[in-house]
């Protein structure tokens, strides 16, 4: 079993029962990392979502990593990220049965996408009933104007680097 802890840093800790830290991941998208405030995985495990304060939505394949956590070519690669609310995610979760993420934002909105086309199937309270099965045409929220990016698979920069630059004085500068 692997815990997965969200960090104000934009970071996700991955930790053993066991209390080590087995991988430290960044989000990885043209959007700065900001603090994140949910987390969720599918029943199956397949899959980690993770929501912000800026409202973003990003998704993670989590599946071969957890097979053998111990081999470096499992790696966990961030699929998916995309602009969900105008305001902070304060929780999501998947239904797998219709394949749809629900997301709740603190204005109070609560949100229904496609899980893997991130199509906006509607809101709670919109008059119309929701129709899971159109999503030939990629609608977005009257507050959102960003289209989703697509992570590709050869960015590998979704790990935490640490880089070591050490102050040095020159005086003749």
């Amino acid at each position: 079993p692997i815990l997965a802890s969200a960090h104000e840093n934009g970071c996700i800790c991955l930790w053993s029962i066991q209390g080590n830290l087995v991988k430290e991941l960044l989000p990885f998208s043209k959007y700065p990392s900001g603090p994140l405030t949910a987390l969720h995985t599918d029943i199956s495990t397949k899959m980690l979502l993770a929501g912000s304060k800026e409202g973003h939505i990003m998704r993670w394949s989590i599946a071969s990593f957890l097979e053998d956590p111990q081999n470096s070519k499992n790696q966990i690669k961030e699929e998916v990220c995309w602009r969900a609310h105008s305001n902070e995610v304060v929780d999501l979760f998947h239904e797998e049965e219709k394949n749809v993420i629900v997301t709740a934002s603190i204005d109070g909105s609560v949100r229904l996408w496609h899980a893997m086309n991130r199509y906006c199937l509607g809101y709670f309270g919109q008059p119309r009933k929701f129709e899971l099965s159109d999503i030939s045409r990629l609608i977005l929220p009257c507050d959102v104007n960003n289209f989703p990016t697509v992570i590709k698979e050869e960015i590998k920069h979704m790990e935490k680097k640490k880089f070591e630059y050490p102050l040095m004085l020159d005086r003749d500068k």
